[in-house]
This record gives structure tokens, C-alpha cells and sequence, in this order.
């Protein structure tokens, strides 16, 4: 799985069908920051039992789904939506994501159960590699990098397909990847 994208903001990486690090086993992270200082990303198929009202009460009566967005910082909480239109703030990652937002508004929005949850996903912690950690794991074919060519499929509700689902997006290089077993020792 030779990756041809360079990491930048607003592309996924998908593990290696293989991985067995169990923060990473099959997942799809967004890009959200990738400079020369190193790269930050959201796991978006780990969801979490917690709901959003659940890690901040003022949130309440929402109950958006909480996912892990990587072992850094799990007492931070991050978000990524495609409701620009209600929030107004955001970092533009393309394809109509954004990162972030004014928390005051996001506040007044849950509470007025004004966002879907097909529109926002928020994350405990964060995925992050240093200056050149992630191109050293790049190279090592550990994650492929790719584009986001429909960003509905990141906010698909199957989470254990999604990987599935990213790779088979890829095109018929990389589709055939989508049926290796979990275990390679099934194979």
C-alpha cells in the first residue's frame, strides 16, 4: 500500500490492513493540522459509550456520540462538523469540514438541539506525530493517505465498516485491501 498523497490537512489516513496497535487497528483518521512541527488527527471509527451531555453537562440535552480521537490528550475534547452555515467559525478543511469553532455558540446550539449528528462529531483526545514521525511511518507503508471524495462516508454510523468503506473508495488499486481477515493468521 504505497501511499502517492503527502499528509495535509483535511486528508485521512487509513491503516494498513494489518495494524495491530490497538489505537489504530483499522482506522480512519482526519487531518486536521499537518506542518513541519508534526501532524494532528481525529480517529473517526472508535466511538466511545459516552455521550456528548455526558462529558459537558451544559451541552445537555444532547446526545451526540463521543468518539476516541487518538491515545494524546484524552481529557481534551475536539470537534469536527459541516455545519458552517449555523456556527460560523471553523478551521476549513475542505469538502465542507471544518475543525473547531466559537464554543459559545456550539453551547447555545446544542442546547437548542440545532445540530444533527450527522453534522458534527466530537472526539476525547487527539492522534498526533512529531516533526517527522508520521512521513518515517509513511514510508514504512504503516498508513496510506487519501483524499476525502465524500465526506458522508466519514460520518457514516457504521463504524466498523468505514475502513472498509474508505479503502474500497480508493478505486480498484486498493479495493482487493478491504477483504484481507483482521488476522492475518486467518488468511
Amino acid at each position: 500500500m504505497l501511499s502517492k498523497l503527502s499528509p495535509q490537512a483535511g486528508r485521512i489516513l487509513i491503516s494498513e490492513p494489518f495494524m495491530m496497535d490497538p489505537n489504530f487497528k483499522r482506522s480512519v483518521v482526519l487531518l486536521a493540522e499537518h506542518t513541519e512541527e508534526g501532524t494532528l488527527g481525529y480517529v473517526l471509527n472508535q466511538m466511545s459509550n459516552l455521550e456528548i451531555s455526558d462529558v459537558v453537562s451544559d451541552f445537555a440535552p444532547a446526545h451526540h456520540p463521543v468518539f476516541i480521537g487518538g491515545p494524546v490528550g484524552q481529557d481534551t475534547l475536539h470537534f469536527v462538523h459541516r455545519c458552517y452555515d449555523l456556527l460560523q467559525s471553523g478551521n476549513d478543511l475542505g469538502n465542507g469540514l471544518y475543525w473547531g469553532g466559537n464554543f459559545e455558540t456550539l453551547t447555545i446550539l446544542l442546547q437548542n438541539n440545532a445540530i444533527p449528528e450527522d453534522q458534527i462529531r466530537f472526539f476525547l483526545g487527539y492522534s498526533g506525530w512529531g516533526a517527522e514521525q508520521l512521513h518515517d511511518e509513511i514510508e514504512q507503508n504503516t498508513w496510506i493517505v487519501g483524499n476525502v471524495s465524500n465526506p458522508d462516508i466519514l460520518f457514516n454510523e457504521d463504524m466498523e465498516r468505514l475502513w472498509k468503506e474508505v479503502v474500497i473508495d480508493m478505486g480498484p488499486k486498493y479495493a482487493h485491501v478491504s477483504n484481507f481477515p483482521s488476522d492475518p493468521s486467518l488468511n
